[in-house]
């Protein structure tokens, strides 16, 4: 029963690939792994973008608008003022569970916004704005 050394040495190379073959598996499950997270941060980016244009699209009416409507702008006051509607429901059309908070006061010429929205399994996300009429 004396075994020369490459009869010990049978299987070897099958055991080599199949190492090879998990540590290159592993590789790819890090990879996808990666993308998913890229694409969620993409997309959160993409979102919060929106958010601050939709908010400077609303200054733009506010400052295209005359100051005595800027109460018009705010919670109370907003579905019954056409361009205020139809902002909100952009917003609304635009962003994952939308919420909005607008505050407009002509006596001090302000006009707050608060937009937030809920993406995916994250919690609520929120973007805050403010501005001051000017003529």
């Amino acid at each position: 029963m004396n075994m020369t050394g490459r009869q010990r040495q049978h299987g070897v190379a099958l055991v080599e690939a199949l190492v090879g073959m998990l540590i290159f598996a592993f590789g790819v499950l890090g990879l996808v792994g990666l993308q998913a997270s890229m694409t969620r941060a993409q997309t959160t980016a993409k979102i919060r973008a929106d958010a601050a244009y939709l908010t400077n699209d609303l200054f733009a009416l506010v400052q295209t608008d005359h100051i005595t409507r800027l109460p018009l702008y705010s919670d109370a006051s907003c579905a019954g003022y056409v361009r205020c509607a139809d902002w909100k429901r952009k917003v609304e059309a635009t962003l994952p569970s939308a919420e909005i908070v607008l505050v407009g006061d002509a006596g001090t010429g302000t006009v707050n916004v608060t937009l937030t929205w809920i993406q995916g399994d994250q919690d609520r996300n929120r973007y805050n704005s403010s501005m001051v009429w000017q003529q």
